[in-house]
């Protein structure tokens, strides 16, 4: 059972999420045969005060 778990800084909507979702499952599904009903995706969403970049957080770099 493929498991591709993803980190993303927060802010995005339910359904881009969604979308990224299925876009992993595909990418899986076509790279490994694997049935859809086997694959799991993980979405974690980090705070951007939580999210380095360069030594600064995201949310003082403004970064989205």
């Amino acid at each position: 059972m493929p498991i591709a778990r993803l980190s993303i800084m927060e802010g995005r909507s339910d359904e881009d999420v969604a979308k990224l979702i299925a876009a992993v499952t595909e990418a899986i599904h076509a790279s490994l045969d694997a049935p859809h009903q086997n694959i799991r995706v993980l979405v974690d969403e980090v705070p951007r005060t939580h999210w380095g970049i360069a030594g600064i957080s995201a949310a003082e770099r403004g970064e989205r």
